[in-house]
């Protein structure tokens, strides 16, 4: 057994969900959000090298100099997958890996509310999940696309950078494309992905103009579009998209917007208290017309108090996500109003 697998291996079985590699430290592991060093060897510019030459071919060996990053993905049989990024930090290799479960968890193994299942049966629009880096987006949206998978007969693409979950075809037919690989970059996959007939498309991130734009076209044009963004909330995510074009444009972009969006889902983990393992919060927000209407006429500041007030239809706020998450003694007090969007109103709430 490599050095490599015998790491990856030792990492999954303390359920680590991340691996990060440095020269002049061993390799360090993130179980439950805290980075730990393991019992494996100091790491050396040459063993960072040989880890990286294990993964990847010459050619992508030959791209990683030129640019100094590369993302790709690495599968050891009988175990799992990983999403791992190479690159430079005071001129030597650094290696972060992150572990993906080779089974897809339900939505409801995931603590998601009811709401997040009830998306998945919409027939077209677009639906975004959003959070920091980490924080369970390619989990939520994996267990989306499971569902349709499971219960309909269509077509889904997906356009992963790189591939995570590893789908098996059940009622839908699913193809899977890598960007780097299957396809030059999320937009152009976006382009051609259009004319091959799929019914839902899921894009592994709204990163650049050029692929939210052609999202928000398919989404405008028929197809239930998933995708994510690194933002924290509804209204950062409505603005971030608006603010990614240009200032003539934007106008046109909010009524766009307005027509195709269906929900944003914005979520965080929370180290559980009750067990090991993580939970997630979050904020849910619907396109209700009101909301719409909001988004067409550039009053985003309204939307927190239309969440807030449309609780009934399946909204929620993120503090609402956390006092529930403390009642049900998920996650700890301390935890609860550290993360909270307003800690005082929060802190006072449990207090109650």
């Amino acid at each position: 057994m490599s050095i490599l697998n015998d790491m990856l291996r030792n990492a999954v079985g303390m359920k680590a969900s991340d691996v990060h590699i440095n020269v002049g430290m061993p390799p360090m592991f993130r179980i439950h959000t805290i980075l730990k060093p393991s019992d494996f060897p100091i790491v050396t510019p040459e063993g960072a090298m040989r880890l990286l030459k294990e993964m990847v071919t010459d050619k992508r060996i030959a791209d990683f100099e030129e640019h100094r990053d590369i993302d790709f993905s690495y599968e050891i049989a009988g175990l799992g997958r990983f999403r791992v990024n190479a690159h430079y930090q005071r001129n030597t290799i650094a290696i972060a890996f992150r572990t993906i479960n080779d089974k897809i968890p339900n939505i409801e193994d995931l603590h998601l509310p009811e709401i997040v299942q009830k998306l998945t049966y919409l027939p077209r629009g677009l639906v975004l999940v959003t959070g920091v880096t980490g924080s369970g987006k390619s989990t939520t949206l994996a267990s989306m696309v499971d569902s349709i998978n499971k219960r309909e007969q269509g077509h889904i693409i997906t356009l992963e950078d790189p591939i995570e979950y590893m789908f098996v075809s059940h009622k839908c037919t699913i193809e899977q494309r890598e960007v780097g690989s299957d396809v030059p970059n999320f937009a152009s996959g976006l382009r051609h992905a259009l004319r091959q007939d799929p019914d839902t498309i899921l894009v592994g991130e709204m990163r650049d103009l050029e692929t939210t734009s052609a999202a928000m076209t398919a989404a405008e044009t028929g197809h239930l579009v998933l995708s994510t963004l690194h933002t924290n909330s509804a209204p950062q995510t409505i603005e971030r998209i608006i603010d990614i074009y240009p200032a003539d444009q934007q106008n046109q972009v909010r009524s766009m917007l307005a027509n195709t969006l269906q929900a944003v889902i914005s979520q965080m983990l929370f180290r559980r208290a009750d067990q090991p393992g993580m939970v997630p919060a979050l904020e849910i927000m619907l396109c209700t017309p009101a909301v719409r209407n909001c988004i067409r006429e550039n009053r985003i500041f309204e939307i927190p108090n239309a969440i807030e007030t449309n609780k009934a239809l399946g909204m929620m706020t993120l503090d609402t996500s956390i006092r529930q998450l403390f009642m049900n003694g998920f996650i700890s007090r301390e935890d609860a109003v550290a993360m909270a969007q307003h800690p005082e109103k929060l802190d006072r709430q449990l207090a109650a």
